[in-house]
């Protein structure tokens, strides 16, 4: 992996350093809320200076690549640059305001990552971890040291600042971003952020440039590359047709494109007539044919049914997705 010759030069130190200096005005995402998080301030994303994981665990529900035989080894880190009203992991990515989430030191998230490499999982599946990336690179370059040598995956909202992601260019070995909506004013009304599309596109633009399409071994689990992943939204309201078609044209035909159907109500969506049922058949089925249209053949596609099991509970902090 190419974040261990960082560490055995002294790079990826260097980058940690660097990162965690930006917390003391934090910018690390585009929201720059400018708090000093290295004396406790919070922004935006309710986060100071640790890392905060709500669970860990071999994870078997993501893309086929990622998750493979033996589960990716997934980190799910608590709050989130986004506030999706939608949101099905609202239970850490939004948690009520006296709940408490106990703070990790960078040394135990380092000593986590080794706990799932030798649980046997193919890859470090970091989960909404844009607000904690200055510890995360820390961590690595402990774990490096301790003996972690399996992919990083960076599972994205999209949200991303390009100055942060050029700091993880040859740390991140495969990129997971979703591509959430073609229009500002629905990024606005459903997830409390402006300009999501200019700035989602261009941070998937810089994920390419930095890793290209998905490669994989010879057992067809993930090594390196991106997967975009796209959420049917109810009525269209995530732009699919604009969404995908961009994809096509500005990052390659054939980009892993990975189109989910398993949305279900959740958290403070019944607030929202428009986005208060699943999709229909007739959404599924249009959905389908904007992506062949668009002639992204590469990529996997849900179940219209699939929103009956990709339910999460993170009350069961072992297995949030074994219900």
């Amino acid at each position: 992996m190419s974040y261990k010759e960082l560490h055995k030069s002294g790079e990826l130190k260097l980058r940690a350093e660097r990162l965690m200096s930006r917390l003391f005005s934090c910018d690390i995402c585009p929201r720059k809320c400018g708090v000093n998080r290295l004396n406790g301030e919070t922004g935006f994303c309710r986060s100071s200076d640790l890392p905060l994981v709500s669970s860990y665990c071999p994870h078997k529900g993501e893309e086929p690549p990622i998750s493979g035989t033996k589960g990716a080894g997934t980190i799910f880190f608590t709050y989130c640059n986004l506030k999706c009203v939608y949101c099905q992991n609202y239970q850490i990515s939004q948690p009520e305001e006296d709940q408490s989430f106990k703070a990790v030191s960078i040394e135990r998230l380092s000593d986590i990552m080794i706990e799932l490499q030798d649980m046997g999982c193919h890859n470090i599946d970091l989960v909404t971890p844009t607000h904690f990336v200055p510890q995360i690179v820390a961590a690595l370059d402990i774990a490096s040291e301790k003996g972690l040598s399996i992919p990083i995956v960076y599972n994205s909202n999209g949200y991303e600042s390009i100055e942060t992601l050029k700091e993880l260019d040859g740390v991140v070995d495969i990129y997971l971003p979703d591509l959430k909506y073609s229009k500002n004013q629905n990024g606005e009304k459903y997830s409390r952020v402006k300009d999501y599309p200019r700035i989602a596109r261009a941070a998937i633009k810089e994920m390419w440039d930095q890793v290209g399409p998905l490669e994989t071994d010879a057992e067809g689990i993930a090594i390196k590359g991106i997967i975009i992943r796209h959420l049917i939204l109810p009525n269209f309201i995530d732009g699919p047709k604009e969404c995908l078609n961009w994809i096509s044209d500005e990052i390659s035909m054939f980009a892993d494109v990975s189109l989910m159907s398993q949305y279900y109500p959740e958290h403070e969506a019944f607030n929202y007539p428009e986005l208060s049922r699943t999709i229909t058949e007739k959404e599924y089925k249009k959905a389908l044919n904007i992506l062949s249209n668009a002639g992204l053949n590469d990529g996997w596609t849900q179940e219209l049914d699939s929103s009956k099991t990709y339910r999460p509970d993170f009350d069961d902090q072992e297995h949030p997705f074994e219900h």
